[in-house]
């Protein structure tokens, strides 16, 4: 590793550190609290960005995997794996904190309408897209596998966003006017905050466990070179 990317990672810690600080600082000290749902509501900020993150990450995943077919190359194979592994981390914290603020909101903790249950699948197809690697021992077999789960996971998501038009459900409306049940002008500032601070989440977390997983792949190269000369 150069000092110059050392040096840049390094910044990039401490921005998320610093967007952290302010986005806590934010959501907790500024943002008003919401007329009918009062305090509780404050989950959802960090609820929307969990779920935008896992749609860039699974969005991510569907490319490299397209790449990788294409190319053969294990780098987007890499890719693809590290950005799976942070959009199911973006996706669990969706399916725990929406549960808390439902059940406030809806007096359950659960309920089976559309966005919740197919948030559900799709956290499973990439569960399952992560355990593609424990059936084999190739790595080349592994990666199409994977690519092929990735890209059809990726239908998922747009089912996923639609849910809540195309049948009738309990998610209020974010992009909307405030009186129909969207956000109120105010909120948008520490939305923005949040969302920012987890889009730099994604990147710093995708880049250190591609950086893993370089590391693990040329493990497995040199122990396969000794096993041969053995």
């Amino acid at each position: 590793m150069t000092a110059t990317s050392q040096a840049l990672k390094l910044a990039l810690w401490a921005a998320l550190t610093v967007l952290m600080l302010v986005a806590l600082h934010s959501v907790f000290l500024e943002a008003p609290a919401e007329r009918v749902m009062g305090d509780v509501q404050r989950i959802f900020y960090f609820h929307f960005p969990s779920a935008l993150g896992c749609f860039a990450a699974f969005a991510v995943v569907c490319g490299a995997g397209v790449a990788y077919l294409a190319t053969r190359h294990l780098r987007w194979d890499r890719l693809g794996r590290a950005a799976a592994e942070v959009g199911v981390l973006f996706c669990t914290i969706v399916l725990v904190t929406g549960p808390i603020w439902a059940r406030p909101a809806w007096g359950v903790w659960w309920t089976w309408e559309a966005r919740l249950t197919t948030t559900l699948v799709l956290w499973l197809l990439y569960v399952s897209y992560l355990m593609v690697g424990l059936y084999t021992d190739s790595r080349e077999q592994r990666a199409r596998a994977a690519a092929v789960v990735g890209i059809i996971g990726f239908l998922d998501v747009p089912v996923v966003y639609f849910s809540v038009q195309w049948w009738r459900g309990h998610h209020p409306v974010i992009f909307g006017r405030a009186q129909s049940g969207g956000l109120s002008p105010d909120m948008w500032p520490t939305v923005w905050w949040c969302l920012a601070t987890f889009v730099l989440l994604f990147v710093a977390l995708v880049g250190l466990r591609i950086s893993i997983a370089a590391t693990e792949d040329a493990i497995s190269d040199l122990e396969e070179r000794l096993s041969q000369r053995g």
